[in-house]
């Protein structure tokens, strides 16, 4: 899953954090690599362009993983998300590089960031 943030204009009295144009990718840029079986939760949906809403705090991969649940997840979440992460096995990738180089639960998404989300795990 991967997610890239834009920036929306704030009106008037709105929240200090304005909303975020993002793309949220599962399995690869598109599609392009072996499909590790996350999107399937997504209902075979690879990639999400998504305005995440105004906020009176920043954005982080934390608070993005509940509303990716809230909003986008179609089944299982427990294949997905454990406690307030993402599930081991799971690689997340910040414009392509490993979050956990970027602070993790706690990295401030920025407009125009790629977020995608990996299964690294296969049945058999």
């Amino acid at each position: 899953m991967e997610i890239t943030p834009g920036i929306e204009s704030m009106a008037n009295n709105a929240a200090p954090y304005v909303g975020m144009s993002t793309t949220v990718s599962f399995n690869g840029k598109s599609g392009n690599i072996s499909s590790g079986g996350a999107e399937l939760l997504f209902n075979n949906k690879k990639k999400f362009d998504v305005m995440l809403p105004s906020s009176d705090k920043p954005w982080t991969i934390k608070n993005l993983l509940k509303w990716i649940k809230d909003n986008l997840l179609e089944e299982r979440p427990e294949l997905f998300i454990q406690k307030d992460s993402v599930r081991p096995g799971i690689l997340v990738l910040v414009n392509d590089a490993d979050w956990e180089l970027l602070g993790a639960l706690e990295y401030e998404v920025q407009p125009n960031d790629r977020i995608m989300f990996i299964s690294t795990l296969h049945g058999g």
